[in-house]
């Protein structure tokens, strides 16, 4: 950043205190002040000589202030008041560097520009930057708290109060944390205010009112340059948009016109100029302020360098020091001691508040260790009620009761640990660790509670899931009217028995009785859930249940044996118990009913899919179908399993898939019928007797031709056993006869083929020796001659008689 060709600055008040008005009048119109309106803020810093102000503000706001020579010695460097622009802020930002205080260059006595220059600061600015050393925090002079309670008194009676921002700036920052340091200042800042006196006005007026107090830390700008540098570019940030609500110049009430700003500098300056009230304290308190410091600030060093000291803080570090309290509280002792035997002569108010700081910075000091201590109890203790409160409930000692004594025991042994690690100075409280170990052990009992609980609760309903899973499965396979009264049962049963079990187990917890009642209403819950989870599973798979109900009634009778359809049966009486059947599971399927609340599914269902001429008469009178509908009337939609729609659906696919097993059954008691039907009407075996009398009275007279008749009945059995008629004709007339046309004229030629050449065998020379012809004797062919065609024909005529289905050809048959 060029400062030069950037930053605007100009002398405003020189050491001898005269206003430079004309070098105001040109520094607002080169900076073109006076276009802002009320869009501007005034920066200030004061604080001790040579302790970096211009160098700070030259880093922060890219001025260009003479800087001191550190080479060529500490002297003052900044005379009078400048004021230069800020470069690069937005809204426009002016900055002010005070004459450093406390310098050698005017003397001990002549304060007076110091007071005035530092009133007219805070007169005229939005934001005033006081300067300090880390390590002077605490001295009356460094802090520049007399010069700060002065100005606060003078100020108040010279100038109406306008809301400040006093932002502290703790140079070169030590080990010290800015959060321990910040509370020291504020202390400071809000005792000079109760002290000054104010207005019968403000009598009761705060700080917060006048004043904004801020305090931030730097680090060395020699020693680390960089993190310097990272910081005031952060604080920088703060800077911007300071004016807008919220920011560092927020309140802008009573803020002076850009336009006027030059005036009024000017007449706030003679009114404090013209002021002949402002003392600083008598050079006595102030040599017993400044060596009282020297003095603490030697015993808090030595303190520091302490051997014992520094063991014990490296101790504590990692473990608890038993007799911690007594130990440390020896050392501070000690310390105290030997600050009072070198301070005894000096002003006794001065001495005493000294020593009070002296002590306030040694507990400050020592307050981390003292915490360190109390953490190191806390965990030790925390970890021993762990260790004993499990071995309790292992032992099985009820929850609560191990609970409670654990709780009572270990709280008892930190608070004597406390005790013991207490310092005799600092009466510091440790109900807040005390507060954070009771919070940890509870919530650890209550981890531990929630743990067992849920196991406990986890245990049954597992147990609950077992007993009514597989129960509620078999009640639903079986659907009937009384299936969901046998599932409230089984429910009701069920859960008294876990809720019983459950509530005796959360006895040993002491559980209020509204926790445990939501436990246990939770368990019913559950109970029902997994009925209804059930309940919906098993109407997942409805379709497939009602397709088995209907092949069982359909293909089995009463006694569950495979029907043989003979011809006999009713298959329409049969197809309609066993669709009734289905569509009573479909309609127990169709809905959970928990509730002992009556419906009409079963009715509606029945009317509308099975009976569907009854259907079409009631939608002739009732507009709509019945089934058309996403709801059913008496059951709401969180019961409803499957709707109407999805109930006619379902219907309508369990019907197609089950007609094939229908019209399988007929066509094979149509088969079974004609099979069985081989005998002509009785009116035409009649008409056969009478009208063949004559030709069976030649037959009798002419023996012959019943031989001849015999030899055709046994060529046309084999020729039946041979073509196999009667399979031929199970699959129908016509399929029968084209079978018959392709495989009769083959067969015929075999068989007299075999005739033939057995017909031509020599004759054996004693015949009575021939053994018989075997029954397969005939090679390659089927027929096993008289005998075997006669076991097959009354192996034919049995099965007829016996009503059985028409049988399948023999196995031993071969296609020629």
């Amino acid at each position: 950043m060029d400062k030069k060709d950037h930053c605007c600055s100009t002398h405003l008040i020189d050491g001898d205190g005269t206003f430079n008005v004309a070098g105001l009048d040109n520094f607002v119109k080169e900076v073109k002040l006076a276009a802002c309106g009320l869009s501007y803020a005034i920066v200030a810093i004061m604080g001790p000589q040579s302790s970096g102000k211009s160098t700070l503000l030259n880093h922060l706001f890219g001025t260009n202030f003479r800087e001191m020579d550190a080479l060529r010695g500490r002297s003052q460097t900044t005379k009078g008041i400048w004021m230069a622009q800020c470069v690069g802020i937005e809204p426009c930002t002016i900055v002010m560097d005070l004459e450093g205080t406390d310098g050698r260059e005017r003397g001990e006595d002549d304060t007076t520009f110091e007071k005035q220059s530092a009133l007219f600061a805070l007169a005229v600015s939005d934001i005033v930057l006081i300067n300090m050393w880390c390590h002077d925090i605490g001295r009356e002079q460094a802090a520049n708290k007399p010069l700060l309670k002065t100005v606060f008194q003078v100020m108040m009676r010279l100038f109406s109060p306008r809301k400040t921002t006093l932002m502290f700036v703790i140079r070169d920052k030590t080990k010290t944390p800015l959060e321990n340091l910040e509370p020291v200042l504020r202390e400071d800042i809000q005792k000079i205010w109760d002290a000054v006196p104010k207005p019968q006005a403000h009598k009761e007026t705060p700080l917060s009112e006048f004043f904004n107090v801020e305090v931030v830390a730097l680090n060395s700008f020699e020693e680390k340059e960089e993190l310097f540098m990272e910081q005031v570019a952060s604080l920088r940030q703060r800077f911007f948009h300071s004016v807008t609500p919220g920011g560092l110049a927020g309140d802008r009430r009573g803020v002076v016109p850009a336009s006027g700003f030059s005036f009024s500098a000017q007449q706030i300056w003679q009114v404090i100029k013209e002021n002949k009230d402002l003392d600083l304290p008598a050079h006595k308190v102030m040599v017993a302020t400044v060596r009282c410091e020297e003095i603490a600030n030697e015993k808090f060093l030595s303190f520091t360098e302490n051997e014992e000291w520094r063991l014990l803080e490296d101790i504590v570090q990692s473990q608890s020091v038993p007799g911690f309290g007594k130990k440390l509280t020896s050392i501070l002792e000690n310390c105290l001691s030997e600050y009072d035997a070198e301070a005894t002569y000096f002003d006794e108010g001065v001495r005493s508040s000294k020593r009070k700081q002296l002590e306030e910075k040694l507990l400050q000091l020592v307050q981390p260790t003292y915490q360190s201590m109390l953490g190191h109890i806390r965990s030790g203790t925390l970890d021993r009620f762990k260790e004993a409160f499990d071995i309790a409930l292992n032992g099985g000692k009820a929850f609560a009761v191990a609970a409670r004594d654990c709780t009572e025991h270990f709280m008892s042994q930190f608070d004597e640990a406390t005790t013991d690690a207490d310092i005799g100075h600092a009466n510091w409280d440790s109900s807040k660790v005390r507060e954070k170990l009771r919070r940890d052990i509870d919530g650890y009992v209550a981890s531990v509670r929630a743990a067992k609980l849920s196991e406990l609760t986890t245990m049954f309903e597992t147990k609950l899931s077992e007993a009514l899973a597989a129960p509620v499965e078999a009640l639903l396979d079986g659907a009937s009217d009384d299936t969901w009264p046998a599932i409230r049962e089984l429910l009701h049963r069920e859960t008294e028995r876990a809720v019983s079990g459950f509530s005796s187990a959360l006895s040993g917890y002491e559980i209020d009785d509204v926790t445990k009642d939501k436990m246990l209403s939770r368990l019913e819950d559950y109970a029902r859930g997994v009925v209804e989870a059930k309940a919906k599973e098993e109407a997942g798979r409805v379709l497939i249940r009602m397709k088995d109900r209907f092949t069982m009634l359909f293909s089995h009778d009463s006694d569950s044996i495979p029907r043989i359809w003979t011809g006999k049966e009713d298959i329409r009486a049969i197809t309609k118990t066993a669709r009734s059947a289905s569509l009573k599971l479909l309609s127990v399927m169709a809905a959970v009913r928990l509730d002992d609340d009556g419906d009409s599914i079963e009715n509606t269902l029945s009317v509308a899919l099975v009976d569907p001429k009854s259907a079409a008469t009631t939608s002739r009178s009732i507009s709509g179908d019945p089934l058309a509908s996403s709801t059913w009337e008496e059951i709401p939609s969180s019961k409803t399993l499957l709707t109407p729609v999805q109930c006619k659906s379902l219907w309508r696919q369990f019907k197609n898939e089950t007609e094939y097993t229908v019209s399988q059954a007929i066509s094979a008691q149509e088969a079974s019928k004609r099979s069985n039907n081989w005998l002509p009407p009785p009116w035409a075996i009649v008409a056969l007797v009478v009208l063949g009398f004559n030709e069976f009275m030649t037959l009798l007279r002419n023996p012959l031709y019943l031989a001849v008749i015999f030899v055709a009945f046994l060529l046309m059995k084999a020729l039946w056993v041979q073509l196999d008629i009667t399979g031929e004709f199970r699959n129908g007339a016509l399929p029968g006869l084209l079978s018959l046309s392709t495989k009769f004229l083959p067969t015929v030629m075999n068989l007299l083929r075999k005739l033939a050449e057995e017909g031509q065998r020599p004759a054996n020379a004693d015949p009575q020796q021939n053994p018989p012809i075997p029954a397969n004797s005939l090679p390659g062919n089927n027929t096993h001659g008289y005998s075997g065609m006669s076991s097959t024909g009354s192996s034919e005529v049995t099965s007829s008689e016996n009503g059985t289905e028409y049988s399948s050809p023999p196995a031993n048959r071969k296609s020629h």
